[in-house]
């Protein structure tokens, strides 16, 4: 039962490690990186659709993204979706290809991003400990029914401890990880 328990809880604080790696990814950083679009909805006849599933993507320079839709009669809808995105992109329509230049980062934008990036890592830190909480609630109520005994309910606890710092950790690593690209110019 405690097992379960532990198994569950280690699922979930993986999920919320991987999300945190997706938000770091959407930051934009001195470099193009079609990751930066993975939110990007678009209304496709009526339908919002995920960018990645309307158009490609190629990085031919180390600032600039270009676009490919599959379907040509798309290329305007996702261009309205792209400038109303709050990524700050401005693209440009050469026909069938949609062509972003992304800007050099300024100072000022580099330390906002850096904050979002801590906001993101620390709701990624909050899911990891709302995971635990509930983990050591049910292993508690398994201890008062009597179901495990003490020692194997405090044992159960240590290691979603262990499994709490551990994970805490690594979104810790991924953020200093982004923290530095975001400063490297």
């Amino acid at each position: 039962m405690i097992d379960d328990i532990l198994l569950e809880a280690e699922d979930k604080m993986d999920k919320a490690v991987e999300v945190a790696k997706e938000d770091f990814a959407s930051i934009r950083t001195g470099r193009a990186n079609p990751a930066l679009f993975h939110k990007v909805m678009v209304d496709y006849y009526g339908a919002a659709t995920p960018l990645q599933q309307l158009a490609s993507f190629q990085v031919p320079e180390a600032r600039m993204i270009l676009i490919t839709p599959f379907d040509k009669g798309a290329t305007h809808e996702i261009e309205k979706a792209l400038r109303a995105s709050n990524l700050g992109v401005n693209p440009n329509n050469d026909g069938g290809v949609l062509r972003i230049n992304l800007p050099e980062l300024t100072q000022e934008r580099r330390k906002e991003y850096i904050k979002l990036a801590r906001e993101k890592g620390e709701h990624g830190k909050v899911s990891i400990r709302n995971v635990r909480r509930s983990a050591k609630d049910q292993i508690d109520k398994l201890v008062k029914d009597g179901d495990v005994g003490e020692d194997e309910g405090t044992r159960a606890e240590k290691e979603l401890d262990t499994l709490t710092k551990k994970l805490t950790d690594q979104i810790d690593t991924l953020l200093k990880g982004k923290e530095a690209e975001l400063l490297e110019v």
